[in-house]
């Protein structure tokens, strides 16, 4: 089959245009996306995600609809009549949770029917987007045999592939990372994980079912969530004994089975999100998940005790709370990177907020507009902003590279304090670090 493959990407964020592109390298390959002003931004070979750079973009892009051909390369294409003719469909939509923290499979269930008004006799649908087990097969396979009017395992197949993206990592990129992989019948199991082994050079693991491969997805972020739950609950303590925190981590990480975490804001579209799908399917089933809810409850709580332990560190500084002026720097949900899905950077600010101070955020990575429609937020990409002003706080919530290279005393008025969320200032120049 390898020379017939016809791949449609559905979805191109974070997920699905870094894999679009790689599978373009072999395959042809479109890339669909319900939004128009996104799909003419990718054709001119920008992303202003930062996923895939530019020159590596366009080596893959191709001016017209590659199925014709059997040529190799990426179209994309907000046109649903122009991928009818791929036999393997992605799909790769966000899977966020709702107010309630409840999971929201509303885009899954639009990205089926969009798959399913084009589902032709023999293609397969793969799914990447994090889900608790039996999503694929209870929630979406319904989905796509109702729109298309076709039987699954008889004349369409699916598979479940979870994605590994890691938003802002030049170094682990998505053919560098181990893919798990699976089928609706061993057959399209082999199919699949063959597919991805063709262009992923880290190699692939077929997962005897899709539940099995859906589950190894959901706990992997749920362990990286519960071990830094407990290494904030450490922080918590080691705070009120006044003792160093990052200081005996460095010490019990002598030991060569101590697990390298460190406490700090978990926010993003995967660990601060991912638990809560599994806790749901477990709690539909009459369990309730204890260390899995505790972590997250734990988790979440951090953006407000950050703001609390500043608040405490300019009152023991005899700095007037009411009005103080802060420097926040860093709006991201984690460094190096444009993405303000889920952060928790946002708790600290709005923490701070709540105890009257003036909070100036700088982030030279997110879009101030983005952050203002996501988050009510006011801020700002240019340093020229921050010219002339002192502070009567400064706090490092987002460890950029730029962050790094100023000068931050520039920015603080004499007696003002310094509050290192992210634990990576030299010590001399901080107050407090988390």
């Amino acid at each position: 089959m390898n020379s017939t493959y016809k791949i449609a990407v559905i979805g191109l964020g974070y997920v699905g245009l870094p894999l679009a592109r790689l599978f373009a390298t072999k395959y042809p390959v479109i890339g669909f996306d319900i939004n128009q002003n996104r799909i003419t931004e990718l054709n001119q070979g920008q992303d202003h995600t930062l996923e895939v750079e530019e020159e590596v973009l366009k080596s893959v892009l191709v001016p017209q609809n590659p199925f014709a051909t059997g040529e190799h390369g990426l179209y994309c294409s907000a046109n649903l009549e122009e991928i009818k003719d791929a036999n393997i469909y992605i799909v790769t939509v966000p899977t966020p949770v709702d107010k309630n923290n409840r999971p929201d499979l509303t885009p899954l269930y639009k990205s089926s029917e969009t798959v399913g008004k084009v589902l032709s006799k023999g293609d397969i649908v793969i799914y990447e987007s994090t889900v608790y087990p039996g999503v694929t097969e209870e929630e979406c396979i319904p989905v796509l045999e109702k729109v298309s009017g076709l039987k699954f395992n008889v004349d369409f197949y699916a598979g479940y592939s979870p994605e590994r993206i890691n938003p802002g990592d030049k170094e682990h990129t998505v053919e560098k990372i181990l893919k798990v992989t699976s089928g609706s019948t061993p057959a399209i199991g082999q199919i699949v994980d063959t597919l991805y082994r063709s262009v992923i050079v880290a190699g692939t693991h077929l997962a005897p079912t899709i539940k099995v491969a859906e589950a190894a997805k959901v706990i992997e972020n749920s362990q990286r969530d519960i071990n830094i739950a407990f290494v904030n609950e450490l922080a918590k303590i080691f705070n009120l004994l006044d003792i160093d925190t990052h200081a005996v981590l460095a010490a019990a990480g002598t030991k060569w089975n101590f697990l390298p975490f460190k406490p700090g804001l978990v926010g993003g579209h995967c660990i601060g999100v991912d638990p809560y799908y599994l806790a749901q399917k477990a709690q539909e089933q009459g369990y309730h998940p204890e260390i899995i809810l505790a972590g997250r409850r734990l988790n979440d709580s951090m953006g407000q005790y950050v703001a609390s332990e500043i608040v405490k560190t300019l009152i023991k500084k005899d700095i007037k709370v009411n009005g103080a002026k802060v420097l926040n720097l860093g709006v991201t949900f984690k460094e190096n990177c444009p993405d303000v899905r889920n952060t928790k950077a946002v708790d600290v600010i709005k923490g701070l907020q709540d105890y009257s101070l003036n909070v100036t955020t700088f982030d030279p990575w997110a879009k101030p507009e983005e952050v203002m429609h996501e988050y009510g937020i006011t801020s700002t990409q240019a340093l020229n902003d921050l010219e002339g002003q002192k502070y009567d706080a400064i706090v490092l919530t987002v460890a950029h590279q730029e962050f790094l290279d100023l000068n931050l005393s520039d920015y603080l008025h004499e007696n003002g304090i310094i509050y290192d969320v992210k634990g990576i200032l030299p010590l001399e120049q901080i107050d407090r670090r988390l």
